[in-house]
């Protein structure tokens, strides 16, 4: 079997098993989906994205290349106040608007990642992205419902609206250029297409960082250490999970033992508020050679600012990531974002996931993590049963958990707030594993219309 992917939309994943088919590399099918993603998922990821970028070699060390937002030299423009309704999960104040946006470091990240383990050329990668923006290109449901609610924000300006101006398509035309131009010059397009950041650009370097480890169940969890305070949460949520009686999938003991785990990993740190469900994409591949990469990447919640028929990031806005407090000029931004590697006891990749869904993203993690490892589930179903979130003294309960496992969690002491069905609030997961038996599996998220495939 050549391998498998994930992705958080079809497009994208199909992009990834493309390349796999073509004869490369986990880390061609990654960038092959993340440059499709630019085109399906643009108010998610593109040119001017961060992310992290965790890589596994056969036989080698893992390594996480951090890719992430740096702080700029100078303040540009003015950062506005937008309120999107969630309706379930409330309305948000976003902040975005040219002062909203940081140095962004995913291309350079990605052609890194491609100089240590890619196998097609560069140029070639982007055959699907720019045959998928050539067209217009019918919205889903998942995607028609986020561009409806980040209307404000996707619609601010005209070259924002003529991408996502029409609630049944996305045309990305606009895009072409700048696609063949990354195609021809690799990262070094960026500062051409920004200039105004050329200077931040130029002295941006890509960071080369050890995973943190834990264990869980007899495997090895590796996550992205900081600037992601991610990694710290999914590790301090399954090392909690180890010490409860679990009992059997979606049961009362689950879910108690979930909670409190949830509430332990976030805790410490006065995580777990925030209900803005935007702002990320994963991707997750394994190859034939058992070598494995998920890569996360993030526009925050976009600044509403297009260039070159792509949208800036916001990340300087992201107040209920980064905080208030200033930063130094060059500095990382913090993160939530978490590509996360499960190793059997052999070392070769059990499950490789990653998450949107800002501060929530760490908890969709640990649940899938425990799903897929401890309740042996199939990695589709351990995406798609019900999710859990804490949140201080709340415990948010999406829908299909049993009434059961609800009026235990408020005999426990919570304040229990349940959803009506599954929802994008609770994160959307893209993994990929390997069984047992050497199969594969790929599943995407239905909260946000992901997909998964496997290529033999």
């Amino acid at each position: 079997m050549r391998g498998a992917v994930a992705a958080g939309n079809r497009h994208t994943a199909e992009a990834g098993a493309w390349a796999l088919r073509e004869g490369g590399t986990c880390v061609d099918a990654a960038l092959a989906a993340v440059f499709a993603a630019f085109v399906t998922e643009g108010p998610l990821t593109g040119p001017c994205g961060g992310g992290f970028v965790l890589l596994q070699e056969p036989g080698g060390p893992v390594t996480v290349l951090d890719c992430f937002f740096a702080v700029p030299s100078v303040a540009r423009g003015e950062m506005d106040e937008i309120e999107i309704d969630f309706a379930d999960a409330s309305t948000q104040l976003f902040h975005v608007g040219e002062a909203s946006v940081a140095v962004p470091g995913l291309l350079p990240g990605l052609r890194e990642t491609h100089q240590r383990r890619g196998r097609l050329p560069w140029s070639s990668l982007f055959v699907p992205a720019l045959e998928l923006a050539a067209r217009p290109l019918a919205t889903t449901s998942a995607q028609a419902f986020l561009h409806e609610i980040l209307a404000p924000i996707l619609q601010r300006d005209e070259g924002g609206r003529r991408i996502y101006g029409a609630a049944d398509r996305i045309d990305a035309t606009d895009l072409l250029p700048a696609l063949r131009l990354l195609r021809d010059t690799g990262s070094e397009a960026v500062p051409l297409l920004l200039p105004d950041l050329a200077d931040d650009l130029d002295r941006y370097r890509v960071e080369e960082r050890s995973p943190l480890e834990g264990t869980f169940v007899g495997t090895t969890v590796l996550t992205t250490p900081e600037p992601s305070r991610g990694g710290t949460v999914v590790q301090r949520g399954l090392a909690s999970l180890e010490t409860h009686e679990r009992g059997a999938s979606a049961s009362r003991d689950e879910a108690l033992a979930l909670v409190a785990a949830l509430a332990h990993a976030y805790g410490a740190d006065g995580l777990g508020a925030g209900a803005r469900p935007t702002g990320t994409t994963h991707v997750s591949v394994v190859d034939g050679d058992g070598a494995a990469v998920g890569l996360s990447s993030t526009l925050g919640s976009g600044s509403g600012v297009f260039r070159h028929g792509f949208q800036l990031n916001n990340m300087l806005g992201e107040l209920d990531v980064i905080g208030e407090a200033e930063h130094e000029i060059g500095s990382r931004l913090p993160s939530m974002m978490t590509p996360t590697l499960v190793l059997d006891e052999d070392g070769g990749p059990r499950l490789a996931a990653g998450s949107a869904g800002s501060v929530r993203l760490a908890g969709a993690i640990v649940q899938v993590v425990e799903g897929v490892v401890a309740q042996e589930l199939a990695v589709a179903e351990a995406i798609a049963r019900p999710r859990l979130h804490v949140d201080g003294d709340t415990a948010h309960v999406e829908g299909g958990w049993s009434d059961d496992a609800a009026a235990a969690l408020a005999n426990a002491g919570f304040e229990v707030r349940r959803w009506s069905d599954r929802n994008l609030f609770f994160g959307g997961v893209s993994a990929v594993e390997r069984r047992r038996d050497g199969g594969l599996g790929a599943a995407g998220d239905p909260r946000r219309g992901g997909h998964g495939i496997t290529v033999p």
